[in-house]
């Protein structure tokens, strides 16, 4: 799923931010990347996209989460 973020567009935005994490919520949030070099940022955005879609669409946000749940198992089943 394209979400429109990338490290260059984070950085021409020129304000970043650090939050505190428990280390319990930093390892479900690393669980939730597609692939293992994706960023924090990539994860929380489209996590706040599908939590929009949810609102208008519980459908088509269900069918999101079954296709990135996919694809995230087939992208680290290939690094192993």
């Amino acid at each position: 799923m394209d979400i429109g973020i990338t490290k260059t567009s984070i950085q021409q935005k020129g304000k970043i931010t650090t939050i505190k994490l428990s280390d319990s919520t930093k390892k479900r949030i690393d669980h939730l990347k597609l692939y293992p070099r994706e960023t924090y940022e990539e994860i929380l955005q489209r996590f706040l996209n599908i939590l929009n879609i949810t609102i208008k669409n519980p459908e088509i946000a269900r069918a999101k989460l079954l296709s990135l749940d996919k694809q995230r198992k087939r992208n680290f089943k290939e690094i192993k």
